[in-house]
């Protein structure tokens, strides 16, 4: 990637993740080697955007450490032609993400409940490229979208204490979920895949620690109560 100044620097945040074996899957070692992160961090942390860690993005919200980031994404893998609904769109991160993984033919609808928040993902993604088949919509993600629905896949980028069932709903037969499920103190990324036939099966993975999804179906406490997320 010629041209890049932090091409570099994030080739080795891509390499470390690979060492340790966080994400394995190299589509999406690929995605995080190509989507510029440091164009969805305040410009204070720009020079730390490519360390595996979480940094404030504004109004009580953080980016997520890439790490975990390839790590939802190595479990909801998205494949091209998807249309995935991205619950949590913070500043565009992950949903630019998404469309690198999505592309040929896919689309990323990404719900956000904070309107500075949503609009600061359309400028960056934007910015970075990934104007095209991406929507940022203002709403609860507790309940999805269902004027889109159904998604063949769904990510959740804040910790709910069960799975949201117009999410279940909103799923595709064949479609996959992935969310932090559990308390405040930490919860689990957890897998849930509806079969061809509309069965429903539950997997988890590591631990990890979020923000609330606020909403109908999620957690009703304001999110300045919270820890931060990874």
């Amino acid at each position: 990637m010629a041209g890049d100044p932090h091409f570099e620097r994030r080739r080795r945040m891509v390499e470390t993740l690979r060492r340790i074996r966080l994400v394995t899957d190299e589509r999406v070692l690929e995605a995080l080697l190509r989507v510029p992160r440091h164009l969805f961090v305040p410009p204070e942390y720009a020079s730390m955007a490519y360390e595996d860690r979480p940094l404030p993005i504004g109004m009580g919200q953080t980016i997520s450490a890439p790490g975990v980031v390839g790590r939802m994404l190595q479990l909801l893998d998205p494949r091209p032609g998807d249309k995935v609904l991205d619950v949590g769109a913070g500043s565009g991160y992950q949903t630019a993400l998404l469309a690198e993984l999505v592309k040929p033919g896919g689309r990323v609808i990404a719900v956000e409940r904070i309107p500075e928040l949503a609009q600061l993902a359309r400028e960056n993604l934007e910015k970075a490229g990934y104007g095209e088949n991406v929507e940022i919509v203002v709403a609860d993600g507790s309940k999805g979208l269902p004027q889109h629905a159904p998604y063949n896949k769904i990510k959740v980028a804040a910790s709910a204490p069960k799975p949201p069932q117009p999410l279940i709903q909103q799923l595709a037969p064949g479609g996959r979920l992935v969310i932090p499920i559990g308390p405040p103190e930490t919860q689990t990324l957890t897998i849930i895949e509806k079969t061809p036939h509309g069965e429903i099966r539950e997997k988890k993975d590591i631990e990890v620690l979020f923000v609330p999804l606020i909403g109908e179906h999620g957690y009703k406490q304001d999110w300045r109560k919270w820890p931060t997320h990874t």
